[in-house]
């Protein structure tokens, strides 16, 4: 038998990779993780997830306090004034204590990190910082990182083109920012630029925002996002981004062709999308081939077709989640230590962190009606006790279940507090709940909560408060 330096290698150590290193060496495996950068926790810790929300609710404090919001609650606060440095270091503050949390599992659970990028040399040995390691199984987990916009340079050291980690560090409110891309990403940062002063403007190729949710909530983000101040170009592309000195001229166009415009900006947020982190990987010494898309496919366990390489989160087909990465990166350590990893790919649920919330799981109407016969139930938060309490009127919960069992087959929400609310329809997908045993559940009053409940009364008629 092949002796190892390492039971388990894990290339990466995002939100899929640290969680698989961990749960591999809770299973009594000898694992070591290799990860490039300075600190663990991959995108999502350090220029993603947690950065992004740190900045999110900084900046809904700041909107709070200067749109008359507290003075409607007798908080008077005189003139407020926005210090951007200390609003930035709270965020490095907090990511600084996340990424080294992970790095005391790591010494905890005995998970060796290798510094430096990985590459293949073959199926069970890798190059890492120029030392060669060897292991019986290797766990892919290189995650994503922005997708190009054809030319247009990026540039976040100078600020007026940046993608999502130049716009997470910006210095200055920009007077005016042009977010190319209506996805999550584009509206999150979009939401905390605006929130701070600058004026935004969004530019979708598409005909609605939020590409992939429920169309109930694209219709209403729309709505929403234009209440607050947001510009909405939709139905348009960029055909070239000009930069001279601090200013940069956009090149517009219809999506459908037509007449060409042009739009000036002093900052220019890219976020079209993510691409998987494949390159440099060394994939073509072990004979491993990419999808059209450029993923790694995989079995329902996680294997590649090279006997004893593995693949997780951003790299292999599905959403591009930290979440769903950390599901599976528990399943793999399983699946890689003889026992039976679970990920239900069907219950993923998604978040859009501005404010409000938009969440879903599930399917959408859309998709639940191409498959059969379904019912449809929305509950309005204006009609919610504590959404009313808390002047957060705006949003909805959406039900939809088989119109013959009523089973659940998606939920869909647009609160305050939409990605906590959505964990509860989550389990009830999970169990495969009916929305009777939602709507007999009982649930705390005032509570968000309640409207998914309502929701549910709503498929069987039974609705209360509307």
């Amino acid at each position: 038998m092949a002796e190892y330096h390492y039971d388990v290698l894990v290339i990466g150590a995002g939100p899929g990779g640290y969680v698989a290193a961990i749960r591999a060496a809770q299973l009594g495996l000898k694992v070591a993780c290799a990860e490039g950068r300075e600190t663990l926790g991959g995108t999502c810790l350090n220029v993603g997830c947690i950065p992004s929300k740190a900045l999110l609710h900084g900046s809904e404090k700041f909107a709070e306090a200067v749109d008359g919001t507290f003075a409607s609650y007798g908080i008077k606060t005189g003139p407020v004034t926005l210090d951007l440095a200390a609003m930035q270091q709270q965020k490095l503050d907090s990511v600084k204590q996340l990424t080294g949390g992970i790095e005391f599992l790591f010494k905890k659970n005995k998970v060796t990190w290798l510094k430096g990028y990985a590459a293949f040399e073959d199926a069970h040995t890798v190059s890492v910082g120029g030392a060669k390691v060897t292991a019986k199984d290797v766990v892919i987990a290189t995650g994503s990182s922005v997708t190009p916009l054809p030319g247009v340079t990026v540039d976040n050291d100078a600020g007026v083109v940046v993608d999502s980690t130049g716009a997470l560090a910006l210095d200055r409110v920009p007077e005016h920012m042009v977010v190319i891309g209506g996805g999550v990403i584009g509206l999150e940062l979009g939401s905390v630029w605006r929130r701070l002063g600058a004026k935004v403007t969004v530019v979708e190729f598409l005909d609605q925002l939020l590409p992939g949710m429920d169309g109930d909530v694209r219709k209403e983000a729309a709505k929403i996002f234009k209440k607050q101040g947001m510009e909405l170009r939709l139905s348009t592309k960029v055909t070239g981004v000009a930069v001279k000195g601090k200013t940069a001229t956009l090149t517009l166009e219809p999506s459908a062709g037509g007449a060409a415009e042009t739009l000036s900006a002093d900052c220019v947020l890219v976020a079209i999308g993510r691409r998987p982190n494949v390159d440099g990987l060394g994939l073509e010494k072990i004979g491993l081939e990419l999808n059209k898309r450029g993923q790694i496919e995989t079995g329902h366990d996680f294997r590649t077709s090279v006997p004893g390489v593995w693949a997780i989160g951003d790299v292999i087909p599905g959403p591009m989640l930290a979440h769903k990465a950390e599901d599976e990166g528990v399943a793999v350590a399983e699946f890689i230590a003889g026992h039976t990893g679970i990920v239900n790919h069907a219950v993923i649920p998604g978040v859009v962190y501005t404010f409000p919330e938009f969440a879903g799981v599930g399917l959408t109407e859309e998709a639940a009606r191409e498959k059969g016969e379904v019912k449809v139930s929305k509950f309005p938060m204006l009609a919610n006790s504590r959404a009313k309490t808390n002047h957060e009127p705006d949003g909805f919960v959406k039900v939809i279940a088989d119109a013959k069992t009523e089973r659940v087959l998606g939920v869909w929400c647009i609160a305050s507090v939409a990605g906590s609310m959505i964990a509860e329809a989550a389990l009830a997908l999970e169990f495969g709940a009916t929305a009777e045993d939602i709507a007999y559940t009982c649930h705390a009053h005032p509570t968000h909560a309640e409207a998914l409940k309502e929701a549910a009364m709503g498929i069987g008629g039974k609705p209360i408060h509307i």
